[in-house]
């Protein structure tokens, strides 16, 4: 099969990308204040703080590939607001890749740091006096500090050439590397979700965790995966 010719992203209008510009200020802007906050607490960081920070690296990756299968696998397009805001780019990005390069800063970022502000913002609400207050925070503010570049680091997969610093992240594995997430574009794109670090996709990948869902959710629904973005192909 091959795509429909023809889609491509469609880019930001002058009001969005305000608002966009605005959820991603304000995402970084809440990272730093919750950054600031938690370094008023020294006497509560200890072994366990690094814990919390791998914790929440790992789970800005298992996140970032359970969004991805959601929107890759169920719903449409034609949804109200969620089809076109959140579902048709990713649709769109099977058939025409290398147009998501064509997005700018704001654009690519905007929606990842509009479903962050409401994590980080319930931050302010866990105490930080005790050893188990500090530690969640930590963990909830790392891992939205991993998750909130996730689209981010996916353009950078796509690059031909990406920055230097790039480069020597993914090739550390501290971020998706281009060779992991070409795995996820071969076939039918129903493998290797996870695009923040890629650390979570050989393991999902192994106990066949999203066709285990898929499964289970057609069972009790009826529903087809990817029925919606079959018919954009051919």
């Amino acid at each position: 099969m091959k795509p429909l010719n023809g889609r491509v992203h469609d880019g930001s209008s002058k009001q969005t990308f305000l608002f966009e510009s605005f959820c991603v200020i304000s995402a970084y802007g809440l990272i730093a204040v919750h950054g600031y906050r938690l370094s008023q607490n020294a006497a509560l960081w200890n072994w366990s703080c690094i814990l919390a920070i791998a914790c929440g690296w790992i789970a800005a990756d298992f996140v970032s590939g359970l969004v991805h299968w959601l929107a890759d696998t169920w719903g449409s397009e034609t949804m109200p607001w969620i089809g076109p805001r959140f579902l048709k780019p990713f649709r769109v990005h099977h058939t025409t890749p290398e147009s998501f390069l064509e997005c700018k800063f704001m654009d690519t970022n905007g929606d990842t740091a509009l479903i962050g502000i409401p994590f980080l913002l319930s931050v302010f609400a866990v105490p930080l006096t005790s050893h188990w207050g500090f530690w969640f925070a930590l963990f909830l503010t790392s891992f939205c500090l991993f998750a909130l570049p996730t689209n981010q680091i996916h353009q950078w997969a796509h690059m031909s050439r990406p920055p230097r610093f790039v480069r020597w992240l993914q090739a550390s594995g501290l971020i998706l590397s281009t060779d992991s997430h070409g795995l996820h574009h071969s076939g039918a794109h129903s493998q290797h979700y996870c695009i923040t670090t890629g650390f979570c996709n050989r393991l999902l990948e192994r106990i066949c965790f999203f066709r285990i869902l898929e499964n289970a959710i057609s069972r009790c629904t009826g529903l087809q995966p990817r029925s919606d973005e079959m018919q954009h192909w051919r």
